[in-house]
């Protein structure tokens, strides 16, 4: 499914429902002819670099070499099915398949699949992976060297998928169980709220029945022998595309698809059903759907036909235009809800498509409790403005002046795209018809088209796509109902609809003034390091700046600036001191309101957000080299002249207030909202406070914390990636070099970095609102902090050890989880403060089992050293991390960010490898025995509510 338009929401949960499947009618028809290649019917080219081919039995594959990050591929087996070609009987199948994937086939035995991968440092679920959609299912493997054994392993295991799966019926039974924890773990009033959503709009659609994670019905009466059916039916080549993208040689690779794939037999499929329709002519209906849980919204929608675009240069540009109409709507919404006193929390009209049997256009309105008909009669007003009288040239400017930068940039860094970037061009040209072009190419495009651009065509375009919302479609979610219901939302709706409109006034033309900071600063210290090329530089005013000149991303320089103080600045007597810090770009500066910048600033690649972590204050972004000086005078106005404008205030507290209306509306929000006081004995530096105490913040009192670390506090600047060095430093010194002397080093803050680890141990539960069935199990036990990187790496590995065990405990061998887990936290911050946890989420009736089966897992570390086999497939993709650590300018820019204050990250980072290699399960079962002692350990539960608790 594609989606022409940035806020629709057709289907917004496919993010959480990535995996399923089902049968179709039983009737067999003839394979289908070859697919054609998207570009084989279109006038657009596709990047020469491609290599596109297809074999005999109508398997087809697309190959490319890229260097970006070197040494590295990644291979992906796309098959288009997905729950659409289910049936009735057999919902969830296509996603059961695609777990049994991993449990058996031919030549690879049960369970074997993800060791194999494991030994050749490939991550469970983070390099080893696959999803189910509606259309297609889609298995993942990221290699972390791109070297023949791996590519040959990874090709056999695709081949295996393709063709060789067993389908044992001991091993679907055993991962029946994942599969319905996986359903279970998907409940919830997100998941509920989609259904009833879907349902309202689409009642005759088929998909809204064939959510991919089926049923427990369904997958509970699966079999061996239907799984198998279905997968041979649905699995042939010709609806298979093979994805290799990365540091290989094309046309050995090419050999190998065509020897490992080439006598895979095509055999007679069955046709996706009916996918039902979408009614155009449904109107008039209004629906109210209510959880506690959820934030107020209304919608407003019509459906149209679907419309058939192919993706051609015309249909392109209608696109652009249409995407600059919907842009500016959305604009002048944004606008609206950074007022003072907005009418609504935000808002959005958007247009998507529902696979190929129609499109839905949706004007969204999110209001505070109780703001529904203001927030409504304003977005109605505003879109009936816009659809009726246009827009104006400023507006059209704004959005061309966006476009043209991004499109600019994406052309300038087409040498170096990721493999990841290329990789989803190949999925979006198999799931959505889009022909993968080069940037260049869109480049000249646009470069032609853009004259003609004006309020006008763009009108027009919107105009033809966007369906007219007469006597729409209504919908409200919230925590109460409107009052007077149904009646009250479409008369609101009406009279809005029904008021003059006049057309929108142009902004008044403004320009950035904060260009002057005083005298440039000169440079007191300057040295590079020898082996990793980092330069380090020290300014007069005590200004340190970083520089990691790279050539892996062509025109990018990404920028962190870092402050002192961040959560220090919080005490138990003021612990929500720098809770507001994060909203202090959206108090815009004291000139301007972050709604001027946005405007004032369009057309420049610029960043600036901000967060306190640990011992500082982090802000910036990624830029080019001509936006540089303007991406550090944007930040430099920031800390020197912050606006603390009332509209960021009303953000903060509306969203505060959601947060605290859904706190314990899942597992995760119940766990996330009590464990830190739990863990810290109530400290309130690490607990929530009541809701009142956040409403009650202000930033008045965010600037009385703020105030003296924003004008005296050590500052450090990094910058990573296409770097002029000369006028980098030159930019900094008119900027931040300018500025009056700061502290010449970070603080101690040796007071503010105590934490204490409960000293209560035993069991804690905690309740939660969401599905009855659903439970968390977590067993955590204090460590130690970072400081020793000998320790912290032996924690880190047993961490990954522990979850391997886990992972072959709870979930394969006991069935009761999806995704337990290990984890190792040794704080950077906070003196002596370090966690180690074990989890899972099971079913309520699975808890007593779970609890067992995690303090087995902690006993037999402690007992006994991991086999030679288990050590190694926990520490080998731990190696390829490291080994590809600085293949990526995030991994330069964690070294390279406090290179001056904190010089000691760059030796461990050096001395890493070594340090991981010289372990050895002795040292494994040494740790475990210091720090896994079962009477240390905080045993929490998040059980249901009305759920028994056992006594411990």
């Amino acid at each position: 499914m594609s989606f022409r338009a940035p806020f629709s929401f057709a289907l917004p949960l496919l993010a959480l429902l990535g995996m399923g499947g089902s049968l179709s009618h039983p009737a067999w028809a003839a394979p289908p002819a070859p697919a054609p290649w998207a570009f084989e019917t279109s006038d657009l080219a596709p990047d020469p670099a491609f290599r596109f081919g297809r074999l005999a039995n109508g398997m087809r594959y697309v190959i490319r070499a890229n260097h970006t990050p070197a040494g590295t591929a990644m291979v992906r087996l796309d098959v288009a099915t997905g729950s659409l070609d289910e049936g009735p009987a057999t919902r969830g199948y296509a996603h059961f398949i695609e777990h049994m994937a991993f449990n058996g086939s031919t030549h690879v035995p049960e369970g074997e699949m993800v060791r194999l991968l494991e030994r050749k440092g490939l991550a469970f679920g983070a390099d080893t992976n696959a999803q189910t959609g509606f259309e297609q299912t889609t298995y993942m493997l990221d290699l972390p060297r791109a070297d023949d054994e791996r590519i040959d392993t990874a090709l056999m295991l695709m081949r295996e998928t393709a063709s060789e799966l067993t389908f044992t019926p001991g091993a679907v039974s055993r991962e029946r169980g994942i599969v319905l924890s996986e359903l279970r773990d998907g409940q919830g009033y997100v998941l509920d709220n989609f259904r009833e959503q879907i349902g309202f709009l689409y009642p005759h659609a088929t998909y809204t029945q064939r959510l991919p994670i089926g049923t427990v019905a369904s997958l509970e009466a699966a079999t061996a022998k239907g799984l198998k059916a279905f997968w041979q039916a649905h699995y042939g080549p010709d609806k298979t595309t093979l994805v290799v993208v990365g540091d290989i040689d094309p046309a050995a690779i090419e050999a190998r698809i065509k020897a490992r794939f080439g006598d895979w037999q095509a055999a007679p499929g069955q046709a996706r059903p009916d996918q039902g329709t979408v009614d155009p002519g449904q109107k008039g209906a209004s629906d109210i759907w209510l959880n506690p849980a959820l934030s107020e919204r209304v919608s407003v929608s019509r459906h149209g036909p679907w419309l058939d675009e192919p993706d051609t240069q015309a249909n392109r540009r209608e696109a652009l235009l249409r995407q600059i109409g919907y842009g500016i709507i959305n604009r002048r919404f944004q606008s609206l809800s950074r007022q003072a006193d907005p009418p609504f929390r935000g808002a959005g009209f958007g247009t998507s498509d529902v696979f190929h049997i129609g499109r839905t256009t949706n004007l969204i309105v999110e209001t505070p409790d109780g703001g529904w008909a203001r927030g409504l009669e304003a977005a109605a007003g505003t879109w009936h403005e816009a659809m009726t009288m246009g827009f104006t040239p400023a507006e059209v400017a704004e959005q061309v002046a966006n476009l043209r930068t991004a499109i600019d940039n994406a052309a300038a860094g087409e040498a170096t795209r990721s493999n990841a970037t290329l990789v989803a061009l190949v999925i979006s040209m198999l799931h959505d018809d889009t022909v993968p072009t080069t940037p260049s190419g869109a480049k000249a495009r646009f470069a032609a088209f853009a004259p003609t651009i004006t309020p006008e065509t763009v009108l027009a375009a919107l105009r033809r796509e966007a369906v007219p919302l007469d006597d729409p479609l209504i919908r409200f979610q919230g925590r109460k109902a409107p009052e007077g219901g149904v009646a009250a939302l479409r008369q609101t709706w009406d009279k809005a609809v029904k008021a003059p409109v006049v057309a929108a006034r142009a902004a008044t033309a403004s320009t950035f003034t904060y260009t002057d900071f005083g005298k440039p600063g000169t440079i007191v210290a300057d040295s590079t390091d020898p082996v990793l090329g980092i330069r380090t530089l020290r300014f007069a005013n005590g200004v340190m700046l970083n520089l990691k000149r790279t050539t892996l991303e062509a025109d990018r320089i990404h920028v962190r600036l870092t402050l002192d103080g961040g959560d220090m600045l919080a005490t138990r007597e003021n612990p929500l001191a720098v809770t507001m810090a994060p909203m202090l770009p959206a108090g815009g500066l004291g000139q301007f309101s972050q709604d001027q910048l946005q405007t004032l600033l369009a057309g420049h690649a610029l960043g600036n957000t901000l967060i306190s972590q640990g011992d500082a204050f982090t802000a910036g972004g990624t830029t080019t080299g001509p936006d540089l000086l303007l991406q550090l005078q944007l930040l430099a106005a920031q800390i020197t002249d912050p606006g603390y404008r009332p509209e960021a205030e009303e953000m903060f507290h509306q969203s505060m207030t959601n947060a605290f209306a859904r706190m314990d509306a899942t597992l995760a929000s119940a766990l996330g909202a009590h464990l830190g006081g739990i863990l810290n004995d109530d400290d309130p530096r690490f607990t929530l406070q009541p809701a009142p105490a956040y409403q009650a913040l202000t930033f008045a009192r965010l600037k009385a914390a703020l105030a003296d670390r924003l004008a005296h506090g050590a500052l450090e600047i990094a910058m990573v990636g296409d770097i002029d060095e000369s006028a980098a430093i030159a930019d900094v010194a008119r900027t931040f070099g300018a500025l009056p002397a700061r502290d010449p080093a970070f603080g101690a803050w040796e007071a503010a970095r105590a934490r204490h680890f409960t000293d209560h141990r035993g069991l804690a539960v905690l309740r939660h609102k969401s599905a009855a069935d659903q439970a968390l199990v977590r067993l955590i036990w204090p460590t130690a902090d970072n400081s020793d990187p000998e320790l912290t790496m032996t924690l880190n590995l047993l961490a990954q050890v522990a979850g391997v065990e886990v992972t072959d405990s709870v979930r394969e061998k006991l069935g009761k989880a999806y995704s337990p887990g290990a984890s190792s936290d040794q704080d950077q911050f906070y003196k002596g403060w370090g966690t180690f946890t074990l989890q899972a989420g099971v079913d309520v009736a699975d808890v007593a089992a779970t609890r067992a089966a995690l303090a087995r897992t902690a006993a037999g570390l402690l007992a006994r050293p991991v086999s030679a086999d288990i050590f190694t497939r926990a520490r080998a993709p731990m190696l390829e991390r490291l080994d590809n650590a600085l293949k990526s300018n995030a991994g330069w820019l964690a070294l390279t960010e406090r290179a001056q204050s904190k010089p000691d990250r760059i030796a461990r980072f050096q001395a890493a490898r070594a340090r991981l290699m010289a372990l050895t399960p002795a040292d494994i079962q040494a740790a475990a025995r210091r720090f896994l002692d079962p009477g240390r350990a905080v045993t929490v539960l998040v059980l249901p509510e009305g759920a028994p608790a056992p006594k411990a």
